[in-house]
């Protein structure tokens, strides 16, 4: 009989190894757990204290904010009373010089674009053939005045003749005819030797007025005409020169009733871009009628041109000087606005709140203009920054806003 196997003294063969991996892994995952653990709570040390360290937002300013603006203060002070028009430099005479005989160019005495003074020389024509006309003219001029003396001489004694009746009185008639005779032909010899001395002359060609030659026409050698259209050269004068210049005719009363008061109305010239002063002189005169075209007058001003900045035909503005406003209050252009309320400025005041003002413009000069009305001097006004203004905002104020530049300023409140 077989022996029986106690099950609850004799182990299973394989329970022994599943047991041993188990114990193994519970001790691995102990340390694990303990160090998630030690990081969750330091994780949480850490949020607690950066969510109570960290500073409170600020609340949000009510309202919007204050926009920065650049001011101009109104003055008191001077502006001129001017009138621009464009004008044209136009030199007092311009010359053509040319030969008024016919011969060969053999000299001249000029460089291109030099300053020449009146009675300079400038070229010379062949002077022979006119050397031998007037040889000429002068041997024929002798011999007649010899005829002439020998007929006076007959006709003296043919008077005395004739008073011892020696000889008929009709041969004393035809005497005193021959010496009439022999004197006109003197003179016509006098004036032909005249002719050839004065074309003599005209073979020196000098400058007949003082200013700038051109460039040179005509070379040596060459055979001229007094019919040539081109000349020799051209002279201009350039000291003095004029400016004549155009205006409307709205303008012309102020101007006329100036002029016939014995007034001296200054004129400015200026380049293209009315940048640069090139000259000052004086109006001289203007024209007797009115372009119905253009509705214009023409104006004519002369300036000294020293330095010879005005050129002739040079395109230039020119501003007249009609009168000056004393007293006025100024500001610049750059405050000027238009608008639904007509012309305005923006005003701000001793609490830097901005106010729309209507105003009434005056006269321009440069970049300030004259208020006639709607504001008083020492009053500011924005120049910068005024796209976004609004009625009654609070603006802040940027340093640097410049006073307007006008003749004769004078600050506020200042007396003269």
């Amino acid at each position: 009989m077989p022996e029986l196997i106690n099950e609850t003294t004799v182990s299973h063969p394989l329970r022994k190894p599943f047991a041993a991996p188990a114990r193994r892994r519970a001790k691995l995952f102990r340390p694990l757990l303990i160090a998630a653990g030690i990081l969750g709570v330091g994780a949480g040390i850490w949020y607690f204290t950066a969510t109570q360290s960290k500073p409170p937002e600020p609340e949000r300013a009510k309202g919007p904010p204050a926009s920065p603006v650049a001011v101009a203060t109104a003055v008191t002070g001077d502006i001129a009373l001017n009138l621009d028009g464009l004008g044209t430099v136009t030199p007092l005479a311009t010359v053509t010089i040319r030969t008024r005989i016919n011969g060969q160019l053999t000299r001249l005495g000029f460089t291109e674009g030099q300053m020449v003074k009146q009675g300079d020389f400038l070229a010379e024509i062949d002077p022979r053939p006119y050397r031998i006309a007037v040889n000429q003219a002068e041997g024929l001029l002798r011999h007649d005045q010899a005829l002439l003396k020998n007929a006076r001489l007959d006709l003296e004694r043919y008077r005395k003749l004739v008073k011892e009746d020696s000889i008929a009185r009709q041969q004393l008639d035809t005497q005193d005819s021959l010496v009439h005779q022999y004197e006109g032909t003197v003179l016509v010899d006098q004036a032909q030797l005249d002719n050839a001395k004065l074309n003599l002359d005209y073979c020196h060609i000098v400058a007949p007025i003082s200013g700038r030659i051109g460039l040179r026409q005509a070379d040596l050698g060459n055979y001229l005409q007094s019919s040539d259209a081109n000349g020799i050269a051209v002279v201009t004068q350039l000291q003095p020169i004029t400016v004549v210049f155009t205006l409307p005719e709205d303008n012309l009363p102020g101007v006329t009733k100036r002029l016939a008061g014995g007034r001296k109305l200054p004129v400015m010239a200026f380049d293209r871009s009315r940048t640069e002063r090139l000259a000052e002189g004086v109006l001289e005169s203007l024209d007797n009628q009115i372009d119905t075209t253009t509705g214009t007058v023409k104006l004519k001003a002369q300036f000294d041109n020293k330095d010879g900045t005005l050129f002739p035909n040079q395109f230039v503005n020119a501003r007249l000087l009609v009168d000056t406003l004393h007293d006025a209050t100024i500001v610049p252009s750059a405050a000027i606005l238009r608008g639904a309320p007509g012309t305005y400025v923006y005003a701000v005041d001793a609490e830097n709140k901005v106010k729309v003002q209507p105003v009434t413009l005056g006269a321009t000069e440069g970049r300030n203009v004259a208020i006639a009305a709607g504001l008083e001097p020492g009053a500011r006004v924005v120049v910068d920054g005024t796209d976004r203004l609004r009625e009654g905002m609070t603006v802040t104020v940027a340093e640097g806003g410049s006073p307007p530049e006008a003749s004769g300023e004078r600050k506020p409140g200042r007396k003269k």
